[in-house]
């Protein structure tokens, strides 16, 4: 049998489109596998709606959202300066202003439902509130990180009372919903280090696991560590620092970023959050780094984020994204301004929001994030920032870019 050759140029156009065609589905297909997907978010300019009383909150250090979507903030009224509060000023000196109570709660909609706290009978309030929480049973917990001169300590020097056991918040507290006190986890100017299963030492933040009952507490600012509890009694259950090793409290000094990361923790130990399949993401702040264990203290994996960061470091505080998988996480950088977006698995930055400044959107020491069950995002922010501000979930995007400035909504 016979076949003609065909002559150059004589390819048929039906194999001419089939070719094209195939090479445009698989160019489509590389591209489609080169873009990485992320949550995008807008700013609610408009949330929360203003305090009554003529109430002004301070250095705002805790977020967190229970089960019902109520949004829950912590912040610190003696963080205020004279001129915020000249209604609490004997005489008084103006209308306005006053310190708003230390915890309060507001619904989705950004309406004051709760407002309380404070020094009280039975228990002893921090001096310088940090982190709050609020479990699966609807309990509300408070950390603290304040020092005060312990009376009769023989120099005022810090390092050298706190070494004494001069650091007042060695505790944590435990309340309802409306601030009735339920327990308390350890006392004031008693904690012996990162050694001491009955006292903390500064402790940023608590995390209680639905599952298990447990009370995981970053701790923190004096100690090196994360410690276990009963959700219930109190009674210690275990402890590891950084790798899962042995915390030790020697000072590792200022961090660089060109030297090897260290085999523990720096304080402050200042986030954790715990995911639906067991592993539990510690934000070990100063090292730029977050440490993934399992809910016994082993070790699973590690990434720095914002690596060259100095001062107060880029890992603030640390939150899950509200999808099945729990796919991202975000974390709140309160040196750099923003919050980044990491893939939960690999723990890989995908891209970032915010930028320092005053307006919504922006930021000023952005530093707790919690999420709600509509994977909006809440954050909180320390020193001057003084607010709470809530960012819109808006689905999924493409990357374009790995920072994304101020996210304002598009009209």
């Amino acid at each position: 049998m016979f076949h003609r050759l065909a002559k150059p140029g004589s390819v048929p156009l039906a194999i001419v489109a089939f070719l094209t065609g195939l090479a445009r589905l698989c160019e489509s297909d590389l591209v489609q596998a080169a873009e990485v997907q992320a949550p995008r978010f807008e700013v609610d300019p408009l949330w929360p709606k203003p305090l009554p009383n003529h109430w002004v909150i301070g250095a705002t250090v805790g977020v967190a959202v229970d089960q019902k979507d109520n949004v829950w903030i912590v912040h610190r009224p003696t963080s205020l300066e004279e001129k915020e509060q000249y209604a609490a000023w004997k005489p008084k000196a103006a209308e306005c202003c006053l310190p708003a109570p230390p915890v309060l709660a507001f619904n989705s909609q950004g309406d004051l439902i709760a407002a309380w706290g404070g020094p009280g009978k039975g228990f002893d309030w921090p001096a310088s509130n940090h982190g709050i929480e609020v479990d699966h049973k609807g309990n509300v917990w408070i950390g603290g990180n304040g020092r005060t001169a312990k009376p009769g300590a023989p120099s005022p020097e810090e390092s050298r009372w706190i070494a004494q056991g001069g650091v007042h918040d060695g505790m944590v507290l435990k309340f309802t919903p409306s601030g009735q006190f339920l327990m308390q986890i350890g006392r004031p100017y008693a904690g012996k280090g990162s050694h001491d299963t009955e006292n903390l030492r500064l402790p940023a933040k608590t995390v209680v696991d639905p599952n298990t009952n447990e009370l995981y507490v970053a701790d923190g600012y004096g100690n090196r560590r994360v410690i276990v509890f009963d959700a219930d009694t109190g009674k210690y259950k275990r402890h590891w620092g950084a790798y899962g090793n042995t915390p030790d409290d020697t000072d590792l000094g200022p961090y660089h970023p060109d030297a090897p990361l260290p085999k523990q923790f720096r304080t402050p130990v200042h986030g954790l959050t715990l995911s639906k399949d067991g592993l539990v993401y510690v934000c070990d702040r100063v090292n730029n780094r977050i440490q993934v264990f399992r809910k016994d203290g082993t070790f699973v994996k590690e990434a720095q984020v914002a690596p060259r960061t100095l001062g107060d470091g880029a890992v603030f505080d640390v939150a899950l994204s509200r999808d099945p998988a729990q796919k991202y996480l975000y974390v709140c950088d309160g040196s750099n301004m923003k919050v980044h977006i990491l893939l939960r698995e690999t723990l890989e930055v995908l891209t970032s929001f915010g930028d320092g400044g005053r307006q919504p959107g922006q930021f000023y020491a952005v530093h707790s994030i919690a999420t709600d069950s509509k994977g909006n995002i809440y954050t909180t922010e320390t020193y001057r920032g003084q607010r709470v501000q809530k960012f819109l979930y808006r689905g999924l995007m493409t990357v374009t870019k790995k920072d994304q400035g101020v996210v304002w909504p598009k009209r």
